[in-house]
């Protein structure tokens, strides 16, 4: 294939000047602006024809005289011959380098022209105009046979497009059986005239015989019935053209791997060009659409790019992003860098296992017309009453068994009241369940808030108003705790009027209702109450067909694995039903309700303990039934996946300015890392939203990992690793991590109260802070006069107008409010006696050792050093 050049390489591949380039080319009768426009292959001819016609003019004219002086062939032959013989025998290479020849024209210049050296110039010059005739006559022929070559390769392919066009026909005649008679006929003519494609013995196979086919050297080719050639024959002799020397065994085993059919003929891909290769190097870049999703690795950006990782990692880094080839960046950065190589970016759209859940979800949509019975989440400060008030309506003792008295995970209840069903979520008061009480919110149709009657609006309190209100979800209050003698249910209205919950009393629209939930009193009205508020909500749901609902908690149970609390919003949940929940999948083992009771269904608004999920999902999934496992297995992978590498993103921080931001703080901050299991998800994420809320800028406190269950070898070998301390949350470690614990000598703390959790870690990290020290004046003496001793120099006559001055402790001297010297108390005397501390409003002469220059109206500072423990 014709390459296409610069005049300017031109010249330095031929050691010619480019001004003589550029005028040999105007001669030939192509002009040129510049030495930096490209010559194609036919102009190249074309000059060199040009410079082969006037080499014999340009030398009878004269211009011998700048011609070489000699001519110099140089020839390079290489060629080995054997010395010697058995052990001695070796090899010698002879090579022959080079053979000068002095022109015979320049050897007689001296010497005049006669008339017989003018004939002998004569026929020379008769002689070259023969040459250079014979020469154009050549290359005539050559122009002529390639003509003939490409004339013949044109004939060959069209022969090949009719011999599949009569193969195509012919497949459809015998297909619709008129084709019989026809390929009788031919087998038959085909027979009458086996010798007819044979070579007579007397020619020769000449060079256009070789090129249009290599049957020719030994008899007939397969297939060859006489009527002539076959597609597989024409196929065969553009295959082997100019490879006469191969025999028919070479040619059987060259030949394609499927006899007997030809290949279909494509014209796009005929070699053009001289050469057995038929690449064409791409004459303009490639532009790639790229799809990118959330995330993408490095790595797998690369190989959609076409690109070394290399390549890619560069690029981010002149962009200012710090990442490896193994590394997870954002779709934004990916579409950045993308665009930045050369190539289109597009947000990929691969959720086909969600569009599928989707359209699994919208087939089972129906109006809701069946009456459900409302979900009520109980609310409010932390020692309220909310799990008392419960506690009552369902007839248990549930408060009694929560650690420390304090609800510490969602419970979740329906109860048959007089009323009707009532299902109860009751909710932690702490302030580290934050998360817990807005899910809650979330999920309730109506919020009870419980208000101790003695104790009043509190912090967590307010925070249950702004979730219900962030939720849009109805409000009553329950006034506890009026059975006290300092119970005042007016002064918790008056409050709450601050927070704009206006009581009915007060012309509001907010029911406050006012109950003892130890006595009892006042929770058949608000039973009334609830029933009232569902009535106006008018709560309704499909109460058939696949079941969908959201995860209230979730724990592991060492003997029943995974189990999930469920709260069911529309629809039936059956035993062996097939769920997605959250990134996990699997099939209901079975259901329990609120008193561990197995069941077989659950409908709307009835939360269930079900078990069969391939993991613990995070509280606040929601979860659907699909008809298949198959269906429910895609989609909790491809929601894994995401996850994941929003996950990896998140915790980047691969950018200049955040490492450089990371190293400024390493100087100072320290870092305190902790792995936290725990028995139920709820509480996992109220620890660990709790303790990393402790941070500062002298500590941040990292939760490297936990999660939920016991504490395992791998949670263990983890801490080691990172020196990590554990906590376990009603939990316990195994026996495998015992050993790994005692072995690297672990710090592991079980607790059972959030509160000494969140203390305990305090304390903990105020160990890592170590402590400070810290300087504290504790007496100051202004000078009155200044007296010279022979033995301590300068003694500074002063009186104490503040503190102690005291023997021993290190002082400064301070001239205008500014130090000037600071150093030790060298001596300290009153009354020609030394003593060891003077008080306020005391004479006394001060010596500071090392100075001389105190001046009347000085002040001198005694300060001592003590070390502080350093806290959060």
């Amino acid at each position: 294939m014709s390459q296409n050049t610069t005049i300017r390489k031109l010249a330095e591949l031929v050691n010619t000047p480019v001004e003589k380039l550029l005028v040999q080319l105007a001669e030939a009768g192509m002009p040129f602006d510049n030495a930096d426009q490209e010559v194609t292959s036919a102009q190249k001819v074309k000059l060199l024809g040009f410079l082969r016609r006037t080499h014999g003019r340009a030398e009878a004219a004269g211009e011998t005289e700048q011609a070489p002086k000699k001519i110099t062939l140089s020839r390079r032959k290489v060629e080995e011959i054997t010395v010697g013989g058995g052990k001695n025998k070796s090899t010698v290479d002879v090579v022959v380098r080079k053979k000068v020849l002095v022109r015979p024209t320049e050897a007689k210049a001296a010497a005049p022209v006669t008339d017989e050296q003018a004939e002998i110039q004569r026929k020379l010059e008769e002689s070259r105009q023969r040459n250079r005739e014979e020469q154009e006559r050549l290359a005539e022929q050559d122009r002529l046979l390639r003509e003939k070559i490409e004339a013949d390769k044109l004939a060959l392919e069209e022969a090949k497009r009719a011999a599949e066009a009569a193969a195509a026909q012919a497949a459809l005649d015998v297909s619709t059986g008129r084709g019989t008679r026809n390929d009788d006929d031919a087998q038959g003519s085909s027979r009458q005239k086996p010798a007819a494609a044979k070579p007579s013995p007397a020619k020769k196979p000449t060079r256009d015989d070789r090129s249009t086919g290599a049957q020719n050297k030994k008899g007939t080719s397969r297939g060859d019935n006489g009527m002539g050639a076959t597609p597989e024959d024409d196929d065969n002799a553009a295959r082997f053209a100019g490879k006469m020397h191969l025999s028919a065994q070479d040619r059987a085993r060259r030949g394609p791997a499927v006899r007997g059919k030809a290949k279909p003929h494509r014209p796009e891909q005929v070699r053009t060009g001289s050469g057995d290769h038929g690449f064409q190097r791409p004459t303009a870049p490639i532009i790639r659409e790229i799809q990118i999703g959330d995330a993408i690795t490095v790595s797998d950006l690369a190989q959609k790019l076409a690109l070394k990782g290399g390549d890619v990692v560069k690029a981010l880094f002149k962009m200012g992003v710090m990442a490896t080839v193994n590394q997870s960046i954002d779709h934004d950065t990916a579409a950045l860098v993308t665009e930045e190589l050369g190539h289109k970016a597009m947000r990929a759209t691969d959720n086909d296992a969600e569009s599928d859940l989707l359209a699994h979800v919208e087939d089972d949509n129906g109006e809701a017309q069946t009456p459900r019975p409302p979900v009520v989440t109980i609310m409010g400060h932390v020692d309220h009453g909310k799990t008392s008030l419960l506690d009552y309506i369902r007839r248990t003792k549930v408060a009694n068994g929560e650690a420390g008295g304090i609800t510490q995970h969602i419970g979740a209840y329906h109860v048959e009241t007089p009323k009707g069903v009532i299902s109860f979520l009751d909710t932690p008061g702490h302030a580290a369940f934050t998360s817990m009480r807005a899910r809650g919110a979330k999920l309730t149709d109506i919020v009870v808030l419980v208000v101790a009657a003695d104790d009043g609006v509190m912090p967590q309190t307010q925070e249950a108003i702004q979730h219900a209100r962030a939720a849009k979800v109805p409000l009553i209050v329950a006034i506890n705790k009026i059975d006290k003698s300092d119970a005042n249910p007016m002064n918790v209205k008056n409050e709450l009027l601050t927070h704009e919950v206006v009581s009915e009393d007060f012309g509001g629209d907010t029911q406050m209702v006012e109950i003892s939930a130890k006595t009892g009193q006042g929770i058949d009205d608000l039973l009334d109450a609830i029933s009232l508020q569902s009535e106006v909500l008018e709560l309704k749901a499909v109460a058939t067909g696949r079941a969908q609902g959201i995860v209230i908690e979730s724990t592991l149970d060492k003997g029943r694995g995974p189990v999930a609390t469920v709260l069911v919003q529309r629809g039936v949940l059956e035993k062996g039903d097939y769920l997605v929940c959250g990134v996990q999948y699997g099939r209901v083992r079975a259901l329990f309700d609120e008193t561990g009771t197995n069941v077989t269904s659950a409908g709307p608004s009835i939360p269930v303990q079900l078990l069969g999920l391939s993991g613990v999902p995070d509280a606040g999934d929601d979860f659907v039934v699909v008809a298949d496992e198959r269906l429910a297995k895609d989609v909790a992978q491809q929601r894994d996946a995401k996850r994941r590498e929003t996950r990896l993103v998140a915790q980047g921080g691969n950018r200049m300015e955040d490492i450089m931001a990371q190293m400024g703080e390493g100087a100072s901050q320290q870092t305190l890392n902790l792995v936290v299991k725990a028995d139920v998800h709820g509480t996992f994420q109220a620890l660990r939203e709790a303790l990393t809320g402790l941070s500062n800028n002298q500590i941040r406190i990292n939760v490297i990992g936990g999660g939920v269950g016991g504490i395992t070898d791998s949670d263990a070998q983890l801490a080691a690793t990172s020196k990590a301390a554990i906590i376990g949350f009603n939990v316990r470690a195994d026996a495998t991590a015992k050993r790994t614990i005692d072995t690297h000598g672990l710090d592991v703390r079980y607790f059972s109260i959030i509160y000494d959790v969140i203390d305990q870690v305090k304390q903990i990290a105020s160990g890592v802070l170590g402590k400070e020290i810290r300087e504290e004046i504790i007496g100051t003496a202004a000078v009155q006069q200044v007296f010279r001793h022979s033995k301590f120099g300068s003694i500074a006559g002063s009186v104490v107008i503040e503190g102690v001055i005291r023997r021993g402790k290190p002082v400064r001297v301070l001239r205008d409010s500014t130090v000037i010297f600071e150093g030790d108390l060298d001596s300290l005397r009153r009354f020609q006696e030394n003593v060891d501390e003077v008080k306020q409003g005391t004479e006394c002469g001060i010596g500071v050792k090392g100075y001389d220059q105190v001046r009347p109206g000085d002040q001198i500072e005694c300060f001592e050093r003590i070390e502080v423990q350093r806290t959060l």
